[in-house]
């Protein structure tokens, strides 16, 4: 009997181990998004740089949490809630690791911007670089809390994140219309407005693995309802009338 407490205790900090380092991951993920635009708004070429260099130790720690979630898979057999946590784990681990990747991306792209003279000052990246950033954070807490609720505000955000990068993108298409001059700084900002909008979609889909990890519904394809809006941010009643 004292084996059999012994090991449900050692499987209950296994389990917490592993939502303790997708935490972990989350911010360090979130940190390098904030460096790599913040490099972008200070014009911070060492800022980018070390967002580049610092993806390795994100990628190894997504290595490990993947692992970690195998191992459990095959030797806990885990049932019901604990295999949906641990599957929803594995695709959560995916996504954070590629929000890194994009971080690394932007930064690239600042690198090549700040070989050039700024093109104009930044109103709408800095709100997009922030809601994203807040996304990624509270579909974490989300997990953690495992509330749905929050979770499906996470739904809703992806929406002005959407709205802000077409706003951009037209703002833009403009200063390249104007003076063809801007076209390769104009299509680099592009580029990292896209990416920021890349990482909402992620965290959006973090949101959905949770609200499935919650409720055992799944409702990571097609609109689905976050209480009087839908995904796409649109009120129900509005439509209903």
């Amino acid at each position: 009997m004292e084996q059999k407490t012994h090991t449900s205790r050692q499987y209950e900090k296994e389990l917490q181990d592993v939502k303790q380092r997708l935490i972990y991951l989350g911010a360090l993920t979130e940190k390098a998004i904030k460096e790599a635009t913040d490099a972008l708004f200070e014009r911070d070429s060492v800022r980018a740089r070390s967002v580049i260099d610092g993806d390795e130790v994100i990628n190894h720690l997504d290595e490990e949490i993947e692992k970690e979630c195998i191992r459990l898979l095959a030797l806990r057999q885990p049932a019901a809630r604990d295999l949906r946590f641990i599957t929803t784990a594995i695709k959560i681990n995916g996504h954070l690791e590629r929000i890194a990747d994009i971080a690394v991306t932007i930064s690239r792209k600042v690198l090549d911007l700040n070989e050039e003279p700024r093109l104009k000052p930044y109103i709408d990246l800095p709100r997009m670089a922030e809601t994203s950033r807040k996304m990624i954070r509270e579909s974490l807490d989300a997990l953690v809390k495992e509330n749905e609720s929050q979770a499906k505000w996470v739904l809703r955000e992806d929406e002005v994140v959407d709205r802000l990068n077409e706003q951009i993108f037209r703002e833009l298409l403009t200063f390249i219309m104007e003076d063809p001059r801007t076209t390769h700084r104009a299509l680099l900002i592009m580029q990292v407005s896209k990416n920021l909008e890349r990482i909402s979609d992620h965290a959006t889909s973090i949101a959905k693995n949770v609200i499935y990890m919650v409720t055992g519904k799944n409702v990571r394809h097609g609109m689905f309802d976050c209480g009087s809006y839908d995904v796409f941010g649109e009120s129900l009643e509005k439509k209903d009338g």
